[in-house]
């Protein structure tokens, strides 16, 4: 699937909002976040910088993103739930802001409720170690 370069800036600016949520960035989620920017095309210096400089960025936009597509939304909710559970926690903050994010996009409550289970079930492996689901859509 060609993915437009608005959709990769807004996934990872995205990304970078919902691990800012519980004011604190853990090793998890840095790691995945360059792991991420690097799937979506973005040079590690500049996703370092912008983790680096997250929690004291006032200019963040915060607004859910609207995707062009469907499936990258839900790629996107996919993702950012793998991501809030890296620390094997997620703060509520977290969740409503995906929520928010599947609601924008028109993901029902029900399919976002159901993915959230199963990533809560699959926790046990690595979180560092799994595939993005934005990674399935790139090939």
């Amino acid at each position: 699937m060609e993915i437009k370069v608005q959709d990769k800036s807004n996934y990872l600016r995205s990304i970078l909002v919902l691990i800012g949520k519980d004011g604190k960035i853990g090793k998890e989620e840095r790691q995945m976040v360059l792991k991420l920017s690097h799937i979506l095309g973005f040079s590690k210096s500049f996703c370092e910088e912008a983790v680096n400089d997250l929690l004291e960025n006032e200019y963040i936009i915060d607004d859910p993103p609207l995707f062009s597509e469907k499936a990258i939304a839900e790629a996107f909710l996919k993702d950012g739930m793998q991501i809030a559970f890296a620390d094997k926690d997620i703060h509520l903050y977290e969740m409503n802001w995906l929520k928010a994010v599947g609601d924008k996009n028109n993901i029902s409550p029900e399919w976002q409720l159901n993915e959230f289970e199963k990533i809560q079930k699959s926790t046990s492996a690595k979180a560092t170690e799994k595939l993005f689901e934005i990674a399935k859509l790139l090939r």
